[in-house]
């Protein structure tokens, strides 16, 4: 099945740290760009950062730069999302997905490949 998936979601406090991973299954990883998105609740779907085939990094949300970090490890077939000193606003189901560039569009339709997501709660 070919399929991307995410995990590391969870509770954590302001300032924590959380590391996501998505995971590519039955294709082959780098070959494309990945992208994670965030959707809070009431709130359309929007890009965080991308990373491409060579290593390229993108940052759509100006809001995590210094934060957040992307990473790939073309190996293992993953991409990380590495999110420190994390703010009750970084709440949301966070989603990867798998595109030939780092586009910044969030139109479902245009990737090849979506992850079904993983919540992150930052609450005290």
């Amino acid at each position: 099945q070919l399929q991307l998936v995410e995990s590391g979601g969870g509770l954590v406090q302001p300032g924590g740290s959380l590391r996501l991973s998505c995971a590519a299954s039955g294709f082959t990883l780098h070959y494309y760009a990945i992208g994670w998105f965030r959707q809070a609740p009431g709130k359309e779907r929007e890009g965080v950062l991308c990373i491409s085939t060579s290593g390229s990094i993108t940052i759509y949300d100006d809001s995590v730069r210094g934060r957040f970090t992307i990473s790939r490890d073309n190996a293992k077939s993953t991409v990380y999302l590495q999110m420190n000193s994390l703010k009750p606003e970084d709440t949301a189901v966070y989603y990867c997905a798998a595109e030939t560039y780092c586009s910044g569009s969030t139109v479902t339709s245009e990737y090849d490949y979506w992850g079904q997501g993983t919540q992150v709660t930052v609450a005290s």
